[in-house]
């Protein structure tokens, strides 16, 4: 039997208490199942239209009241899943739910995996699975921003870019195979390069579409702002101020944060995820060391720089070669400490933006906060609407498909036959890496990656 011969069944709602518990079933024995464990007045649900709501009563195999429900019917094709699809509309709470799911299951059902409605849906072609995917974006979205470009993905705005370069990479692989059908040294040059110029273009809409993944990756993942700095600076205190509360141990003595310490806030509305280093110094102490590596580490990931200093002392050669490595865009150097002297001035941080602080005080941190937000809409191209973005497996499959893109546009303009020949092959790849993407070209192993990331009902 195929996975879709099954019904199957699940909790759709989040565990705990509240307000509705929704069982969600889905697959050719759901209205069956429906009217073996639901009592009404009136028809049974089999006997009903698509898309109704009916009151009525989950019951046990010995006809004792389970719980008094709401049950939704939504007949194939139009439901979530393109199946038969039937809701259960409970009292909130992990007791009820779990009991009228353990009795669908004895009607007949099976316990749904991960993922499993939302794939069934991709199979039966109510998504694709860059629409599938938006819909865990959505789920897991992490502002409001996230929330409206993830919507955007789901409504096609994303596939229909992909689906674009697909159909103009399948025309110039066709046309090229048409070419190979000229005798020897016949081959129509005027149409090779026509084909080549098509493929330029076609070219310059992936790396559109790759450009976009820094946006992404900060809305799906947030921005990683690492504090970074030399020992006892500040680092774990402007950690500590922009949260809210204590987070990381504040202590006098040198080295206290010996490993790096990672929280989430949301800031003017971007999901930030801010990391607190070790101090930065050369140290005999092997776990102080290990510290240092993990900072070093993390900095590199960092898509923006709160590097961290004592203003009131002089700036260290340290600091300074720390700083000439930031990328100015993505940097701002906290002045520390003023309240105790400031021998530091923000004119000696050239080309970066330096903030004179307080942290104990709170003096500078509305600066800190409005230039940290700054930065992020700069990256994210905030100042447009939210719009659809790629992900890391988008980025990877698109890179892929770019470097064969180019192979074949090398080998065309060499005006070859037997390059031609070659270009026709490396386009035919460049066409799987991008059917991966939207999912015109899938196999068990990419499913179950993509939808083993899904909670169980959805």
């Amino acid at each position: 039997m195929n996975a879709s011969d099954y019904t199957i069944a699940a909790i759709a709602t989040a565990a705990g208490e509240g307000g509705v518990s929704i069982v969600r079933i889905s697959g050719p024995e759901s209205l069956k199942i429906a009217d073996t464990v639901f009592a009404c007045s009136g028809d049974i649900p089999s006997a009903r239209p698509s898309q109704v709501i009916i009151h009525g009563h989950v019951t046990d195999a010995d006809g004792r009241v389970i719980d008094d429900v709401l049950l939704l019917v939504m007949r194939a094709p139009r439901s979530y899943t393109g199946e038969d699809v039937v809701e259960i509309q409970g009292h909130g709470g992990n007791i009820v739910a779990r009991r009228i799911l353990r009795r669908v299951v004895e009607a007949g059902a099976r316990l749904a995996e991960p993922g499993e409605f939302t794939q069934r849906a991709f199979l039966n072609g109510r998504l694709d699975l860059l629409q599938a995917e938006a819909v865990l974006d959505l789920v897991r979205a992490k502002s409001d921003r996230a929330a409206a470009a993830a919507l955007e993905q789901l409504e096609g705005s994303l596939s229909a870019r992909f689906n674009k370069v697909y159909d103009q990479l399948l025309a110039a692989a066709a046309d090229i195979e048409a070419t190979l059908d000229f005798a020897d040294d016949e081959l129509p040059q005027t149409d090779v390069r026509e084909i080549v110029d098509r493929l330029q273009a076609t070219r310059a809409s992936m790396a559109e579409l790759i450009s976009s993944w820094d946006e992404g990756h900060v809305l799906r993942d947030g921005a990683i702002v690492v504090i970074s700095g030399r020992p006892n600076v500040g680092k774990s205190t402007m950690m500590n101020t922009l949260l809210g509360r204590d987070r990381s141990i504040v202590s006098p003595i040198p080295g206290t944060t010996r490993d790096t310490i990672e929280e989430g806030l949301i800031l003017d509305g971007f999901p930030i995820r801010m990391v607190d280093t070790a101090g930065l110094r050369e140290t005999d102490c092997v776990i102080e060391k290990e510290g240092v590596r993990r900072t070093v580490m993390q900095m590199g990931k960092a898509d923006l720089h709160l590097h961290v200093v004592d203003a009131s002392q002089p700036l260290s050669q340290e600091d300074r070669v720390q700083i000439e490595r930031f990328d100015p865009k993505r940097c701002i150097v906290i002045l520390n400490k003023i309240d105790l002297g400031m021998r530091v001035a923000p004119a000696e941080i050239v080309g970066r933006l330096a903030i004179p602080c307080s942290l104990t005080g709170g003096d500078g941190v509305p600066e800190v906060r409005c230039a940290m937000t700054r930065m992020i809409e700069a990256a994210l191209h905030a100042s447009t609407m939210p719009h659809a973005v790629i992900s890391e497996r988008h980025r990877i499959l698109l890179d892929g498909a770019l470097k064969e893109t180019d192979a074949a546009l090398e080998q065309l303009r060499s005006e070859r036959e037997d390059q031609v020949a070659l270009a026709a092959t490396r386009l035919r790849a460049a066409l799987e890496s991008l059917g991966m993407v939207t999912g015109r070209v899938y196999h068990t192993e990419l499913l179950n990656s993509v939808f083993s990331r899904f909670c169980i009902g959805k």
